[in-house]
């Protein structure tokens, strides 16, 4: 959705009262939620660790990793598509291949992508509606794990495949697990660090700023 689209949903739901936009707020408690029963086992020497992950609105995934103990850095982009089509108003057209993801690189002496997980499932968006987010619709806000080895492709099955048979959530996990093929695309400059830059933005405090309060609270009982 463009930002001009994102502004004026926004508006007239805090109007009208028809409930939440882009980036769903969820309603999964990360306290008792289920860590991943299978995780990736790296050595803490291993240097930094990357992973690719589309929750809808890059803007609130973003903001919710950039806030996590062991995570070095997050970009906002385009993952699922080619070249010739990574940007953002090819992307808004729902015609494309890619979803708006985020790269989080992390430190595997300080988390893990099992518990980089949790919180993707847990808190960073909802992972039962399919091609959507909130109000937003269409592949570009799609669920999915980009795999850029066998080993996290494993791990992104095993968890999605334990929530569903376990009920975590009243409906099935829908999120789709991706070969990244080595391609994500960087997003424009003025995507990048998005909410921290816009806190004031509407959008950022009826969304993301709901998505970060509630990683301060699980932040603030246990570590993820």
């Amino acid at each position: 959705m463009k930002l001009r689209q994102r502004n004026l949903l926004l508006w007239s739901m805090i109007m009208f009262g028809t409930g939440p936009v882009a980036c769903s707020r969820g309603s999964a408690d990360y306290k008792t939620f289920p860590a991943p029963a299978e995780d990736l086992k790296i050595s803490a020497d291993a240097g930094p660790q990357k992973i690719v992950l589309a929750g809808g609105c890059f803007w609130c995934t973003e903001a919710v990793f950039q806030r996590v103990p062991g995570v070095t850095h997050v970009e906002s982009g385009y993952a699922g598509g080619t070249k010739e089509t990574a940007d953002y108003e090819s992307v808004c057209t729902g015609r494309t291949d890619h979803a708006e993801a985020i790269e989080i690189t992390y430190d595997p002496a300080k988390t893990s992508l099992g518990k980089l997980m949790k919180l993707f499932f847990s808190i960073a968006h909802d992972p039962t509606t399919l091609n959507q987010q909130g109000a937003d619709h269409g592949r570009q806000y799609r669920s999915a794990v980009f795999y850029a080895n066998d080993d996290q492709k494993r791990v992104a099955e095993a968890y999605i495949k334990q929530l569903n048979d376990g009920h975590v959530f009243s409906s099935p996990v829908v999120t789709t697990v991706e070969p990244l093929n080595g391609h994500f695309f960087k997003a424009e400059q003025y995507h990048q660090n998005y909410a921290n830059e816009h806190p004031n933005q509407p959008y950022i405090q009826y969304n993301a700023n709901a998505k970060v309060e509630k990683l301060e609270k699980a932040l603030a009982t246990t570590q993820p």
